[in-house]
Formats: structure tokens, C-alpha cells, sequence
């Protein structure tokens, strides 16, 4: 069906949209309050999600690990290997990590600086290599963090000293992600720390925060009796849900903020459709006298109404689409994640919202104008 035939079936449409075109000044002022206020539904939404996504990224390696330290009624200080033996029995279906610690300085040409310095044996398991590897059994060799390298001009196969041993750098740990990548640390073998009889704490990663949520259970039935605390066992996965649940909340109380510029660009379309319809009352009656019925004329002034929310509304999730671009690729680092659902439908949502109030909107004056008497009407 051409455009022009369905014109001519339904000759509302053409009415509703000719008689825009009379007052331009007026549907383009009402038409620029359904852009503001989508564009502020739409974007705030945006913004929230794109606060959320930065969140669930930097939380992300931590939400599917477990920490377990001493707990404060245990006769030792640190997690012994008994318990550690115990853990890796209970826990066949996760990788158990335990890990020794101390501090240290370390020198180069170029200076000096201060890390922590971690023994363990699985250094895959927490550690992201930005170059160089971190081998799933570290025997020998060391990581270090990126930003201390460079710091103190170090390179790959380049020696450091602890405790008057040598050990060459086989990987540098990502100054981004991963457990510790972002602070100055040195990671070695567990026997560069065999002076200390415990271990300093255990890194349990599971497959996601569900499966740590399930494994802080069963740690504290095993370990904790309710009334002692051998372990203390601590998870950021409760963490994570506690953010997201904030998170929400804050969309909504965002989204209920942009809407309230919606509400008011929709009581300006109230005032235009109405005055419209007023100033062509003489018209209407004519229509209603030549045969035109109340059914058509309601129709009409719908359409009108219509018209100005669904180009209101698209330029509106256009403008709101380019906001969204530039909040994620300053926030999260990547423009393009505003196309996921979890974002976008944040214009989808606008935009409906705003032909729905422009619909609802022209009610009102759409069945004042229907029900007007043709000969009242033609009164003026």
C-alpha cells in the first residue's frame, strides 16, 4: 500500500499532520519538551547503568573468590596446614590458594621501592600476566606488579633479592584486574617464605559469586560452630548484590527524577492540543456539518497529539544515544556497551513513555472537540 492510499483511507492522518504544519512555532516548542524530557529519562537511565557496569567490572575478579584468615578464637595465628588440607577436601570443585605474606624493599639502579610480598604456588589462579606468565606452579622465579617495574627499570629475566635469595621476573602482574594487581607486589614461591610456619591467609576461586556464596556456607559449618570462630571467612559476592541492589534503586529514583520534565513537556502539549482546537472550533463544526463524525475528529486530534510524541520522542533517544556513548566510554572505558539491552532499553522506555503521554495528553481536548455541537461549534 503506497503512502498515498493509505492517506486516502484514512484522511485523519493527513488532517492531523497538515494541521501541525500551521503553528510550527508552537509544535516545535512542544515537540522540544518531549526531546528534553526523554533525553532526561533516557540518559539518566544510561548513566546509572553505566555506573552499575563499572562496578560489576571492578568488583568482578573478586566476586567469585573466598578469603579465609585466622579466626578470632583460633590457638594459632594464621590458617594451619591441617585446615588447609581439611578445606581442599571439602572443596573438590574449587581451586584452594594458600598464601604466605610479608613486606620488603627492593632495589634497583634507579631506586628503590616498598611491596608486599606474597608466597604461593598457583600463581594462575590470582594473577593475570601483562607480560611474561604466571605459571599455574610457581617453583621458581618471581612476578612482579607492572607499575613497580617500572618504577624501578626492570624487565623481564631481570633479578630482585629477598632475604639474600635471587629471583629472576618470569611475569608482570596487571596494573588492572585480578587479585592485588593494583598495588607494588612481588610474588614468590612458598619456600622463600618457609620461616613462617602458618599461612597468612586462603584464596578459594569458585566458578561465579553464587558458587562463593556456597562455599562461605559450607566453610562456616565446618570450621564455625556458631559459638568459636576457627576461620573467619569473608566473600564479595554478598558485596556485589548489596551494590546492585543500591544500584537499582538508584536508577529508579533517576528515572522518577527525568520523568517529572516529561509530565511537565506533557501538560504543554495539554495547552497546545487545546488551543489548537479552540482557534479551529469554527472549522470542526464545519467538518462535523458536512458529515465528518465524532469518531474521525477524535482520531484526528489523537493523531496529532501522536505525531508530536513519536518525534519527540526519536530525536529524543537519538540525542540520549549519543549521551549514552560518551558516558561509557568515559565511564566503563567502551562506548559501544550502551547497544546492551541493560542500557538501551533506557531509550526504548523513553520513548514510549513519550508517545504514550502525548497520546494521553490529547485526550482531553480530542473528545472536547468530538463532542462540541456542530451549530455551537459553528457559533464560535
Amino acid at each position: 500500500m503506497k503512502p498515498s492510499d493509505l492517506l486516502t483511507r484514512f484522511p485523519s492522518v493527513l488532517m492531523a499532520w497538515r494541521n501541525l504544519g500551521r503553528n510550527r512555532v508552537r509544535t516545535a516548542l512542544a515537540t522540544l519538551g518531549i526531546v528534553i524530557g526523554v533525553v532526561a529519562i533516557a540518559s539518566l537511565g544510561i548513566a546509572g547503568a553505566a555506573i552499575q557496569q563499572q562496578a560489576t567490572t571492578d568488583l568482578g575478579s573478586l566476586t567469585n573468590e573466598v578469603t579465609v584468615t585466622s579466626g578470632q578464637d583460633s590457638d594459632v595465628d594464621g590458617v594451619t596446614d591441617d585446615q588447609v588440607a581439611r578445606i581442599e577436601r571439602l572443596l573438590t570443585d574449587a581451586r584452594v590458594v594458600p598464601q604466605k605474606t610479608n613486606t620488603t624493599t627492593i632495589e634497583s639502579r634507579e631506586g628503590e621501592a616498598f611491596v608486599t610480598v606474597t608466597g604461593l604456588t598457583e600463581a594462575s589462579a590470582l594473577y593475570n600476566a601483562s607480560a611474561g606468565e604466571a605459571p599455574d606452579r610457581l617453583q621458581s622465579g618471581a612476578l612482579l606488579s607492572a607499575g613497580t617495574a617500572r618504577e624501578l627499570g626492570l624487565e623481564l629475566g631481570d633479578p630482585v633479592e629477598y632475604e639474600g635469595r635471587l629471583y629472576r621476573i618470569r611475569g608482570l602482574i596487571e596494573a588492572e584486574g585480578g587479585f592485588g594487581g593494583g598495588g607494588n607486589e612481588l610474588v614468590i614461591p612458598p619456600s622463600g617464605l618457609a620461616d613462617q610456619q602458618h599461612y597468612d591467609s586462603v584464596t578459594i576461586v569458585a566458578a561465579d559469586g553464587e558458587a562463593a556464596t556456597a562455599i562461605v556456607d559450607r566453610l562456616e559449618a565446618e570450621f564455625n560452630d556458631g559459638e568459636e570462630e576457627e576461620l573467619s571467612v569473608t566473600s564479595f559476592a554478598s558485596a556485589q548484590e548489596n551494590i546492585d541492589s543500591f544500584l537499582n534503586t538508584l536508577n529508579l529514583a533517576l528515572l522518577g527524577i527525568g520523568s517529572i520534565s516529561l509530565v511537565v513537556a506533557s501538560v504543554a502539549i495539554l495547552n497546545v492540543m487545546l488551543m489548537s482546537t479552540i482557534e479551529r472550533r469554527g472549522e470542526i463544526g464545519v467538518l462535523r456539518a458536512v458529515g465528518i463524525r465524532r469518531g474521525e475528529i477524535l482520531r484526528m486530534i489523537l493523531t496529532e497529539a501522536a505525531f508530536i510524541g513519536v518525534i519527540g520522542g526519536a530525536v529524543g533517544a537519538l540525542v540520549s544515544l549519543g549521551v549514552g556513548l560518551v558516558l561509557f566510554d568515559a565511564v566503563a572505558g567502551d562506548a559501544l556497551l550502551v547497544v546492551r539491552w541493560s542500557s538501551a532499553r533506557y531509550l526504548v522506555f523513553g520513548f514510549a513513555f513519550a508517545v504514550v503521554a502525548s497520546v494521553l495528553s490529547g485526550l482531553y481536548p480530542a473528545w472536547k472537540a468530538a463532542t462540541d455541537r456542530p451549530v455551537e461549534a459553528l457559533r464560535g
